[in-house]
């Protein structure tokens, strides 16, 4: 083990499509012209989106796409990401194969997708389920932006109805690049005003100087005050230590997780941005090849990494897409951030 080798991303949650999946082509298209892509780059995002919108539609129970920005200070890019609850990809290897388009539509077939995109990756159990995440970054302007992927991603979803979500996540390195640090805020209730508060509380993290969990969390309580307020977590990782740092106020469900374990972070209770008992910082040992999972009430937890297997070996944006499609409910807006780094 030793300092940070992950890489941030900054995200953005643009749009939801579930009823209305073959909207999302020309979302897809103005979303990247939005970004700063070029024509050619526009329409290779608009033909892979309309392709796995298209497969959804046609084979898949309960299918949502969602289309994502993606920012470096470099580069910009598009991310979609695609989850269904069924039937599940039997040989995902088979799928990506020459010719083998699971709609006989479009024809282009995963495989195609998968050479469009500059990141792709696929995640299917057969009988229950599958998630892919497909990135689009800029091919021109200056070098240096991520091809690959982000030690840590999360996905925000708002509940049935809502178009805004009050669950919100944010990440920063510490400034001598020593420990990543990541932060899970769920605002009270849902709606515009829910939003506001998660929204405060993200800007608050990503502008703040605080280097402990504790002192983050107090940041973000002053900068809630007037606000709803927020159930929040925050952890500090610190790969040469070998530990984990955890602060949390409220119901935000965190775990440290392997393959076959999960183990529980605890919380304390209040509201932050209103009233909150002494914070109480818990240190834990990062596991090997494991990773952290920070969610929102709008996951169940009962999930277990046993029932998942192999999620790890996926990069962090496909396995909180996982949980989510895996334990979220459309019924409470829902957060999840996952960070799986090489400590």
């Amino acid at each position: 083990m030793g300092q940070v080798t992950t890489s941030l991303v900054d995200s953005e949650d643009v749009a939801w499509f579930r009823d209305e999946l073959t909207a999302a082509r020309g979302a897809a298209a103005a979303l990247a012209r939005r970004t700063g892509l070029d024509e050619d780059r526009c329409a290779e995002v608009a033909l892979a989106v309309s392709e796995v919108a298209t497969n959804l539609d046609k084979h898949a129970r309960d299918g949502a796409l969602l289309l994502r920005v993606l920012r470096t200070p470099l580069r910009a890019g598009v991310e979609v990401v695609a989850l269904d609850q069924g039937p599940g990809i039997a040989d995902v290897a088979e799928a990506m194969r020459d010719g083998n388009s699971s709609t006989g539509t479009l024809g282009i077939g995963l495989g195609a997708v998968g050479r469009l995109a500059d990141t792709f990756d696929i995640y299917s159990l057969p009988g229950r389920g599958t998630v892919l995440a497909a990135g689009f970054w800029s091919r021109t302007g200056a070098d240096g932006g991520p091809r690959g992927r982000s030690g840590v991603a999360g996905l925000t979803r708002p509940m049935a109805g809502e178009q805004v979500c009050g669950d919100a996540w944010s990440t920063r390195l510490d400034d001598d690049g020593s420990a990543v640090l990541v932060m899970l805020c769920d605002g009270l209730g849902h709606g515009p005003m829910a939003a506001l508060a998660g929204q405060a509380a993200a800007q608050a993290f990503r502008t703040g100087r605080a280097r402990s969990p504790e002192d983050a969390v107090q940041e973000i309580h002053r900068a809630l005050r007037g606000t709803r307020g927020a159930v929040v977590a925050v952890a500090r990782i610190e790969p040469e230590r070998e530990r984990l740092l955890f602060c949390g106020i409220g119901n935000i469900a965190a775990a440290l997780i392997s393959a076959d374990t999960r183990a529980t972070l605890v919380s304390s209770p209040g509201i932050v941005g209103h009233q909150m008992r002494t914070l109480r910082t818990f240190e834990h040992p990062l596991p090997r090849d494991g990773a952290l999972v920070l969610h929102s009430d709008g996951l169940s937890e009962r999930w277990s990494p046993r029932d998942l297997p192999g999620l790890l070996q996926h990069p962090p944006v496909v396995i909180a897409a996982q949980l989510l499609r895996h334990a979220g409910t459309h019924r409470d807006d829902a957060a999840v951030v996952v960070a799986r780094g090489q400590w």
